[in-house]
């Protein structure tokens, strides 16, 4: 029993990271802007939120250095595909390569190093409840932000009048502009907070989650939070509920390894990629019920007249 609250205590971890950028990819392709640079802008946001929880101590800070560097790179994007009209999917390639290499320039020097312990937290009472204390109440405080950002947003696009006109903009970004909206501005501040959750989420693996820096720390994860979306047809709690399905296939590796299962390590590794691909094998397969769910003018460019 207590190893099974150990598993949903680390699967809820692992799959936080996957929220939060899955979330912020969300917003970005509710806006219709598809941003393959993900994997590029979590790992510079890695790096910078690492540098600043090393020479700082603060968490706070971290976050916040990730939250910028996301937001950065996520502006240069938004400008080159909103305002200069570059194809959304061949600058979002370049933008995953560039946040590769550049993050593995700037931490040469923070390579190997590790940050300093932190005082484990847990909610007063609820963590002495016997399970579902150490599996649901003794979580780093950003799992706990994952789910309320998840009900934040998924009130934001479907009871307020801003997420409303943002959902339009996806939809019909002619007719919201013959409306009087201002496409461009919208679509360019969607990416930026889509980019800054992006940021929070990759500073969460280099922080928090693995608070060390090693180069291609983020391993995949911005394109599986990309493939959340889809995942679950641009709905957030779904993305949420996903997030934690693919930290539960990622955890399992390590629960086989340590119940001495005779398979393969690299193997194991593989799961949460190959259940990936299989998840998005089986939605390709009723390719109506996407074309339903998702934005009409998603990966579309759009040039007012």
């Amino acid at each position: 029993m207590n190893e099974l609250a150990l598993l949903l205590a680390a699967t809820l971890a692992s799959g936080t990271p996957l929220a939060i950028a899955g979330l912020g990819l969300l917003l970005n392709e509710k806006a219709g802007i598809l941003n393959l640079g993900a994997e590029g802008i979590m790992l510079v946001a890695a790096i910078a939120g690492f540098a600043a929880a090393f020479y700082s101590g603060s968490d706070i800070l971290a976050f916040a250095a990730g939250a910028a560097a996301g937001a950065v790179l996520a502006a240069i994007f938004a400008l080159l595909v909103i305002w200069l009209n570059t194809n959304q999917y061949a600058t979002g390639l370049a933008m995953s390569l560039f946040g590769a290499g550049f993050s593995a320039f700037v931490g040469v020097g923070m390579v190997g190093k590790k940050l300093s312990d932190r005082t484990p937290f847990e909610v007063p009472f609820l963590a002495d409840i016997p399970f579902v204390g150490p599996a649901f109440f003794k979580q780093h405080p950003m799992v706990y932000v994952a789910i309320a950002l998840m009900a934040g947003l998924a009130w934001f696009l479907y009871r307020s009048r801003a997420g409303l006109v943002l959902r339009a903009v996806g939809e019909s970004p002619e007719s919201a502009h013959a409306l009087g909206y201002p496409v461009r501005r919208i679509r360019f501040f969607a990416v930026v907070a889509g980019g800054a959750l992006c940021g929070v989420a990759g500073a969460f693996l280099s922080v928090v989650y693995a608070p060390l820096w090693v180069e291609g720390l983020v391993a995949g994860r911005g394109w599986i939070a990309l493939a959340l979306t889809t995942f679950a047809t641009w709905r957030p709690a779904r993305v949420l509920l996903g997030a934690y399905l693919f930290g539960g296939v990622t955890m399992l590796q390590f629960a086989a390894q340590g119940a001495g299962v005779d398979i393969s390590s690299q193997l194991l590794a593989m799961l949460p990629y190959i259940a990936t691909i299989v998840v998005l094998a089986i939605i390709s397969r009723n390719p109506l019920w996407i074309r339903i769910n998702m934005p009409a003018s998603l990966g579309q460019p759009f040039h007012p007249g």
